[in-house]
């Protein structure tokens, strides 16, 4: 009997159920003995506190295009993973305790940077672990894309599309927050997808003349709009200067909901334009997954899937130069995938007049 444990873990997104029928079509339909799949719900709380369902081949059927995870999920961050709960409960003996009772033969986890830390160290504490990279900030070292983050591109792509001609018909300065506290992959490229004038990412820290210097050459070109995508982590030139303490300080009085609302009045008391803001939220995460990351999910299930009949564990499944790799767990925990300023990406945004702010 081969038993297989399987958990989505962290912020959901699109076609993390395509994957988790991926990984098990392939194993179900190559497996020369009984499978079990057990399902962990809501994520590692699941497998800490033994909340799990047998699942069968109704609960992977017509799965494909949903968004979202028939498991649930939520966050557990790895630096109070080995603190103790509320009730005492050492997190770590119970996810071995509960990953050996149901004698499993491994555990596929389907998750971004902070579950796989905690995937890492269950792999080193003996467990066998294998891990696919989920995530719409596409920031997972180790591999060229992550399933989700084409989908989340696409939604704030739209977005984009959208505020052109409500911001043409009024002649406002619009500024469309789009998810990445850390890294700017998605404004990236939905911001080049959706025509925006300005992008701002947590890479480049922005100069606030720099981006009027934008708005005033626009205005007076005959533009009657300026949009600007701004990463959630975006930062100020001024900011980046400073500590992590201070900066941390500073966050604590900050009266704005976020960076783009700061922008927003800067632009605003400076230039005496009309601005608006928009922020897609967690609409970015929702819905059904395009037609790339159904695909690229389920390759990346199948792999998964022939990893476990072949018994190799303590990888995460990659895709480096349009090919499926595997890259080890302690390779990959605590990295970061940013972007690079001087990317060619980059250069080429420029070279097509996108402002970045620096």
């Amino acid at each position: 009997m081969l038993r297989i444990g399987i958990l989505t873990s962290g912020g959901d997104c699109q076609a993390l159920n395509a994957a988790m029928r991926g990984v098990y079509k392939c194993v179900t339909n190559n497996a020369k003995e009984p499978v079990e799949f057990y399902g962990f719900e809501d994520g590692y709380k699941g497998l800490i506190y033994g909340k799990f369902r047998l699942l069968n081949e109704d609960d992977f059927t017509n799965i494909l295009t949903i968004g979202g995870t028939i498991l649930g999920t939520s966050r557990c961050p790895f630096k109070t993973i080995q603190v103790p709960d509320e009730n005492g409960v050492d997190k770590v003996a119970a996810m071995k305790q509960n990953y050996y009772k149901l004698q499993l033969n491994c555990l596929v986890m389907l998750g971004g940077n902070g579950s796989t830390k905690t995937a890492n160290l269950l792999s080193d504490q003996g467990l066998n672990v294998i891990t696919l990279p989920k995530t719409i900030d596409n920031d997972l070292w180790g591999t060229d894309m992550t399933f989700g983050f084409q989908s989340a591109v696409d939604i704030a792509t739209r977005c984009i599309d959208e505020i052109h001609t409500t911001a043409n018909s009024h002649g406002r300065v619009f500024v469309v927050e789009i998810m990445g506290h850390k890294t700017g992959w998605l404004t990236l490229n939905a911001g080049m997808a959706g025509g925006a004038d300005i992008i701002l990412l947590p890479e480049i820290p922005y100069d606030i003349d720099k981006i009027i210097d934008v708005i005033e050459k626009r205005d007076k070109a005959g533009k009657r709009f300026t949009i600007i995508a701004v990463a959630e982590g975006a930062i100020s030139k001024e900011d980046a200067k400073l500590s992590k303490k201070d900066y941390a300080k500073k966050l604590q009085k900050y009266t704005f909901p976020s960076v783009s609302y700061e922008l927003a009045d800067q632009i605003s008391k400076k230039t005496g334009r009309e601005v608006r803001v928009t922020v897609p939220g967690h609409i970015q995460r929702g819905g059904a997954p395009v037609a790339y990351d159904r695909v690229f999910a389920t390759r990346l299930g199948a792999e998964a899937g022939a990893m476990i009949l072949k018994g190799n564990y303590g990888f995460m499944v990659g895709y480096k130069n349009r090919e499926m790799v595997r890259v080890p767990l302690k390779d990959v925990a605590g990295k970061l995938k940013t972007v690079d300023p001087d990317a060619r990406i980059i250069k080429e945004a420029k070279m097509v007049g996108i402002c970045f702010g620096d």
